[in-house]
């Protein structure tokens, strides 16, 4: 078993390379935005909920450099908003009513998705559009319904979920890289 999830990793590793391109055009978008004063909003559901907070983390936390905070939002860290949301509204509302409050135009939301059909997903990227934010959907499989919605669709062409989250946590750690790297190469402030 190990000997074959390791082979499913690396052949879904060795697709990421046709993704160059979107991965850098996904890149330069939120780079754009935190250069314009604008913040990253991130969602996702159970394992993509803890890499969009994994990804918050390296923004305003550091990836490898020592530099100052860049404005980025989990929208699956607050327990009492998923709760109080979810009750009231319904679990498809839990992001979209939190980037109703907290995303402005000029801000970005990515929306991540293994199969691209989470339905709280593509609402938060619906709410998203209607404010003027522009979205990213790190997705899988084909990139479903999401990859319609979204400015900037990143799909990990791979059948198993878990193979699917690898992928993003590479793409995420390469996002954060290249952010940093060119951010404080220019020695950039908000």
């Amino acid at each position: 078993m190990f000997l074959e999830a390791l082979n499913e990793h690396a052949d879904c590793m060795n697709r990421l390379v046709s993704l160059e391109p979107v991965i850098t055009d996904a890149a330069e978008m939120m780079i754009k935005t935190l250069c314009e004063g604008g913040k990253i909003l991130v969602c996702g559901n159970g394992g993509s909920a803890a890499d969009a907070q994994h990804f918050a983390a390296e923004l305003v936390g550091r990836f490898e450099k020592e530099r100052q905070a860049w404005p980025c939002i989990s929208l699956a860290t607050d327990t009492s908003n998923l709760t109080a949301i979810g009750n009231d509204y319904g679990y498809d509302a839990v992001f979209s009513r939190q980037v109703q409050g907290l995303g402005r135009s000029g801000d970005l939301l990515i929306g991540i998705s293994t199969s691209g059909n989470s339905p709280n997903i593509q609402a938060a990227v619906q709410t998203a559009g209607h404010i003027g934010m522009k979205t990213i959907g790190l997705l899988g499989r084909d990139g479903g319904a999401l990859s319609a919605l979204v400015d900037c669709a990143v799909i990990v062409p791979h059948a198993r979920t878990a193979r699917i989250q690898e992928g993003h946590i590479f793409i995420l750690h390469v996002w954060a890289m290249i952010i940093e790297n060119r951010l404080c190469s220019r020695q950039f402030s908000l």
